[in-house]
């Protein structure tokens, strides 16, 4: 195959992407990589030669990921961490007891459309998963990603897993967890989606100079664990509307493949702060095409972005400070 970007699109698998890469001597980390497109992206990252860390939650669920792993390439070195995004001390420690460097952080894992939900810290479920534990994360892997960036040719990287979602909302600054206005949980996932490529925006701009760059990622439509929260009939009713009006939804091996292009080809080194759909930067539009492509202008607002890093370092502080005092 040829292994040029042009190369690649909406129907490329994670395996076809990686091809012909060399990830020998690469240490790499996926996030929720016990479902989905976690599970084939931390497959396609293995096969290449890295090795893989599946931070997940239900840990008997990442052995049996991994076992699988090992299985399709006996070459594979996986590993399986305990990781919930959702509980600060749990990102803490994961982070602490993190050795060595790190190449390649994929922030994959995600909750999408849940009910209204409160972390002890009083955060908002959606967010304090899919942004602020993949920021705690990546902020305490900082030193591990910079002294993989010292020894790699093309630095490290870190891909955000976002959504066509984030075109539904901004950040809201002033009410980032819906303790003034009425609870949506569309609206909550896409704020966090926002988040996430905001994240990439910012930690390319603060983290250049280390060597790390980072980008976001739209996998695509595709049929996860992801919709677990839809309501049964609403999920089944959009399944058919969508097969009845053509449209392709894509495999999980279709749907990682963004996420490994991203983190691995030679043709991105050193680039950071974009967003990538079907292994192609998207185009910036007011709004998107299909429901699914293309990014929203206020997903790359340079300035949302610094202002986000901020507040967001300051809930984790305050979080960590009050946690101290007990």
């Amino acid at each position: 195959m040829d292994a040029s970007p042009a190369a690649f699109g909406a129907t490329s698998t994670a395996a076809d992407v990686v091809e012909g890469v060399d990830l020998r001597g690469a240490v790499a980390i996926v996030t929720g990589a016990a479902s989905g497109i976690g599970v084939e992206t931390a497959r396609a990252l293995a096969a290449a030669g890295a090795s893989v860390t599946l931070a997940v939650r239900d840990v008997a669920a990442g052995e049996r990921v991994a076992d699988d792993i090992r299985g399709s390439s006996r070459e594979a070195d996986v590993a399986v961490a305990r990781l919930d995004l959702a509980d600060l001390h749990s990102v803490d420690a994961f982070a602490a007891a993190w050795a060595g460097p790190l190449h390649i952080l994929v922030n994959n894992a995600g909750v999408m459309w849940a009910p209204e939900t409160r972390t002890p810290e009083g955060w908002e479920l959606q967010f304090a998963t899919n942004h602020l534990g993949h920021f705690a994360l990546a902020t305490g892997l900082h030193t591990a990603l910079a002294a993989g960036a010292a020894e790699r040719p093309g630095g490290s990287r870190i891909v955000s897993v976002s959504s066509s979602g984030h075109a539904s909302s901004s950040v809201d600054f002033d009410d980032l967890f819906f303790e003034r206005r009425p609870y949506d949980a569309g609206v909550a996932y896409g704020q966090s989606k926002t988040a996430n490529v905001l994240f990439a925006v910012e930690a390319s701009r603060r983290w250049a100079g280390d060597g790390i760059t980072a980008n976001a990622v739209m996998p695509g439509g595709i049929w996860t664990n992801l919709q677990r929260h839809w309501d049964p009939t609403v999920l089944e009713t959009t399944k058919r509307q969508v097969t009845e009006a053509g449209f392709t939804a894509k495999t999980p091996e279709q749907g990682a493949a963004t996420s490994v292009f991203v983190a691995t080809s030679p043709t991105l080194a050193g680039v950071g702060g974009r967003y990538f759909e079907d292994c192609h930067e998207a185009d910036v539009v007011d709004h998107l095409a299909d429901g699914l492509h293309g990014v929203v202008a206020h997903a790359l607002d340079p300035e949302a972005a610094r202002r986000l890093w901020t507040v967001s370092l300051a809930l984790l502080e305050a979080a960590r400070a009050r946690e101290s005092r007990r």
